[in-house]
């Protein structure tokens, strides 16, 4: 992919955020050596990614959101994905309003 972004003025705008999507899930991929996160807050950083809250973050905010969404989530909610249903659409809901109004919006601004 960083082959194509050097060449980001002369793409699409799809491919352009295609591109800027990518970069993002390589950067949330990325966890401290010997300091994997449990599965079930893997699970809600990977689900943000592909849902698209990290694509107007700068990539060095990354860190910072993926530590600050499971820290506020219900422990609950997060041991609920450990269960074999995982993360059917009536308990989307909650992450989804959590990351929309509380981790994106903090991790966008300069604190």
């Amino acid at each position: 992919t960083t082959a194509f972004a050097q060449f980001g003025s002369d793409l699409d705008a799809v491919t352009q955020a295609l591109l800027n999507r990518g970069a993002r899930l390589i950067e949330v991929l990325k966890q401290p050596q010997y300091a994997p996160f449990p599965i079930e807050k893997q699970i809600i950083v990977i689900y943000a990614a592909v849902k698209g809250f990290y694509d107007r973050m700068p990539l060095d905010r990354i860190s910072q959101y993926e530590r600050a969404i499971p820290s506020s989530i219900k422990p609950e909610l997060l041991q609920s994905f450990l269960h074999k249903d995982g993360l059917n659409n009536e308990i989307k809901i909650e992450p989804d309003e959590y990351l929309k109004e509380r981790a994106l919006p903090n991790c966008l601004t300069d604190d």
